[in-house]
């Protein structure tokens, strides 16, 4: 016993300098796939998250906030945030009905993929053969800019928020800049948008989607760094 008190009162914390030196290390075989993807999710009402009596609740969430699934951080719909777009792809998810599948996509296809000309139109979805329908997905990869900070996200748009989100890639390529060179079109990354919930409807339902406001010139050396990190880390993942 007196050993074990004597080790304890020797214990000391590791000095700066070695957690410095030491920074980086252990993470050498962690890839992104390895990662939790940070998806930033527009509650519904029917979203468990926004259900007191839910398994899936999060304190104070409410139906037309977003938040992001990692990190649990709310974001008031109306309010809003600002976003910087980093990374875009498009691709077609395919999904079994509700309550029959894994609860995940069955399969992904990439953008330039056939599979849309292996579904028939069923009641406004594509179906396959195999009773699977196929999502046209928009996936926007995002830091969000907000009261307390940023951080990156996964921003998915699909059936009715298609639409939103061509127009927000219309709206990043309207975007430009002027220096001595003349006028020319930057990267999605120079600027940033605000982002808030809108609450839809149509044919008897109710629905929270995207709204996409004016875009504001990113001015922090530093924040258009590391949105440009951003985009390139997703780009070589993506090859």
């Amino acid at each position: 016993m007196s050993t074990e008190v004597q080790t304890k009162k020797q214990a000391q914390t590791p000095s700066t300098i070695l957690y410095r030196e030491d920074a980086g290390t252990g993470f050498e075989n962690v890839r992104q796939e390895s990662l939790a993807l940070p998806i930033l999710k527009l509650l519904q009402n029917g979203s468990g998250e926004a259900q007191k009596r839910n398994q899936n609740y999060v304190e104070g969430a409410e139906p037309g906030m977003f938040l992001n699934i990692v990190t649990k951080k709310l974001y008031d719909g109306d309010k809003g945030f600002r976003a910087i777009p980093c990374y875009y792809k498009m691709e077609f998810q395919e999904w079994a009905e509700f309550g029959t599948g894994s609860g995940r996509p069955e399969q992904i296809y990439p953008a330039d993929s056939d599979i849309l000309s292996k579904t028939t139109k069923d009641g406004g979805k594509d179906r396959l053969q195999n009773g699977n329908y196929i999502l046209t997905v928009h996936q926007n990869y995002v830091i969000i800019i907000g009261d307390n900070g940023a951080e990156k996200a996964l921003m998915s748009m699909s059936a009715s928020q298609g639409k939103i989100a061509r127009k927000w890639i219309s709206l990043q390529k309207s975007q430009t800049l002027k220096d001595a060179e003349g006028v020319y079109t930057p990267a999605p990354y120079a600027f940033s948008y605000h982002i808030a919930s809108v609450l839809n409807s149509g044919k008897g339902n109710q629905w929270y989607g995207f709204s996409i406001g004016a875009p504001e010139q990113v001015k922090d050396a530093a924040m258009y760094q590391a949105a440009k990190d951003f985009h390139v880390s997703m780009r070589n993942y993506d090859k």
